[in-house]
């Protein structure tokens, strides 16, 4: 039962978060980093702005926003950051040539869908993709205390490679914060499920959830395979709101 909620909750996430763009063939860039996550946390920072190139320390944590999602990264030094995100290519071939290329918008979507993904190394550059770059801005949003900046970046070497993804569970904030507080933890995650509470705890969805299912009964026929989801998602949404 967990198990299918949290397949369930993964996929509703998905279709919230994946911008229609990511979905077409990429115009000749790299394909944008990662989807997940819709998070605008509200900081004393100006949003970032074109300008002079910055100077980032080995162990840094980037944060570059999107237009419904932040993506982030750990630099490394010498003009490389480590960043997480969805690919399919590692699991279908070994060939690192061919990884290191760029992300393709069709990689990035069936490395989402497959739950594939890669740690890998680019320079600044590309890891922002024409956007500014926030520099440790989630250092006033985590209770910890950032690790000692050699020790973050030897965190993220370590991990360079094909991993598993999970929109909720393993994203690129996950291996940030794991990288640079020694915990795993997604602030957009985190929004996200309190979203979905707060969206479960509204009687107007239990409402609506049964006119669906009324709905559904009428248009479809009653039989099995209708009634039960009329009564049972309903029935659910009552007894957790």
């Amino acid at each position: 039962m967990l198990d299918t909620l949290t397949f369930l909750l993964e996929k509703l996430f998905l279709l919230a978060h994946i911008k229609l763009s990511s979905l077409l063939p990429p115009l000749g860039g790299r394909a944008r980093a990662e989807q997940p996550l819709a998070r605008r946390p509200e900081r004393d920072e100006c949003p970032p702005q074109p300008g002079p190139p910055q100077k980032f320390q080995r162990g840094d944590l980037l944060e570059v926003p999107r237009t419904l999602f932040t993506h982030f990264g750990i630099y490394l030094g010498d003009n490389r950051v480590a960043h997480l995100i969805p690919d399919i290519l590692p699991a279908l071939t070994a060939d690192s040539w061919h990884i290191q290329e760029m992300v393709t918008n069709t990689r990035l979507v069936l490395g989402v869908l497959c739950k594939r993904a890669t740690v890998r190394v680019d320079s600044v550059e590309d890891f922002a993709y024409g956007a500014g770059i926030l520099l440790n801005a989630m250092d006033r949003a985590v209770l910890r205390s950032a690790l000692p900046g050699e020790e973050v970046a030897r965190r993220a070497e370590r991990l360079v490679g094909a991993v598993s993804y999970s929109l909720l569970w393993n994203n690129c904030e996950h291996f940030v914060t794991y990288c640079r507080y020694g915990a795993a933890q997604s602030l957009q995650t985190d929004q996200f499920c309190e979203w979905l509470k707060s969206l479960i705890r509204d009687r107007r969805t239990f409402v609506l959830s049964a006119l669906l299912g009324l709905l559904s009964m009428s248009c479809l026929g009653i039989s099995s395979s209708t009634v039960m989801p009329a009564l049972l998602v309903p029935f659910t949404l009552w007894m957790v709101s």
